[in-house]
């Protein structure tokens, strides 16, 4: 487990995995005081060369917000919802927050989005209020819903395709409780391709808030422990630029939000 850029504490030997089993368990409360004792005993580690995995196991469901930033509604084109549009990607493109991104067999049009990831910490069904959905989020984490534009939007109208792709959701290097978040809905976010700025944003822009998501999947399906919900994203998407700007492969996306860290990944054409 990361305790800063730079180390980690080992705990292995008293936590599995950070799964479903984890968040369901309420252990996560107990992760500060076992992380301090490790660090008094000495047991924090150099990073150096070691992989950063994400700071959740494979969850159960990744569902995702479209068209949740009114800015970015704007250079899609797109009206603005009433309701949030809901979408899934398949679990297994979670990867670690540094891991590579793979640009799809014949893929034109790969693109980013920096987005702010809710982890939910115990079943949710049919909460009744935006306080009910406070209590059953974990924390919050930095996502990249990587995406592929052609077959989100021109090969039959259903998004998963386009966001399905393996290695299309990189996540971490944190995950964040809300305690330790001054303001969740006023955080900074931004994304790189090659050093150059083309994501900056605000959660303050976003149109449903992670509360309000909660409790309004909880009216649909039941949210496991564990789960992910990717909750849009800011504008400077690829395909909002004139004329659209795509990963090829041999790209560097650096991307990240206040308080949640940074992630950094290396785009490579497919094989």
């Amino acid at each position: 487990m990361l305790v800063d850029e730079d180390h980690y504490v080992d705990l292995g030997d008293d936590v599995a995995d950070f799964n479903e089993e984890f968040f369901g368990s309420g252990r996560p409360s107990q992760l500060p005081a076992m992380v301090e004792a490790r660090i008094a005993r000495g047991e924090a580690r150099a990073i150096g060369e070691q992989r950063i995995g994400s700071p959740i196991a494979r969850p159960h469901q990744i569902l995702c917000i479209g068209l949740n930033y009114s800015d970015h509604a704007a250079e899609t084109g797109q009206a603005v919802p009433d309701e949030p549009i809901v979408f899934n990607k398949s679990p297994n493109t979670m990867i670690g927050p540094n891991d590579d991104v793979l640009v799809p067999r014949r893929s034109q049009k790969t693109d980013w989005e920096v987005e702010l990831g809710i982890v939910i910490g115990s079943r949710a069904r049919y909460l009744d209020s935006d306080d009910d959905a406070a209590a059953h989020i974990a924390g919050y984490v930095v996502v990249n819903d990587v995406s592929e534009r052609e077959f989100q939007l021109e090969r039959g109208g259903q998004w998963v395709k386009g966001k399905s792709a393996e290695t299309f959701n990189p996540t971490g290097p944190y995950l964040v409780t809300a305690d330790e978040i001054p303001d969740v809905g006023n955080l900074g976010m931004w994304l790189e391709v090659d050093g150059i700025r083309r994501q900056s944003g605000s959660t303050s822009t976003m149109l449903f808030s992670p509360h309000f998501l909660v409790r309004y999947l909880s009216q649909f399906l039941v949210l496991e422990p564990g789960d992910l919900i990717n909750t849009g994203t800011p504008p400077g998407v690829g395909m909002g630029f004139k004329p659209p700007v795509y990963l090829r492969g041999g790209e560097v996306m650096t991307l990240g939000i206040d308080h949640l860290g940074v992630q950094r990944q290396k785009v490579r054409a497919p094989a």
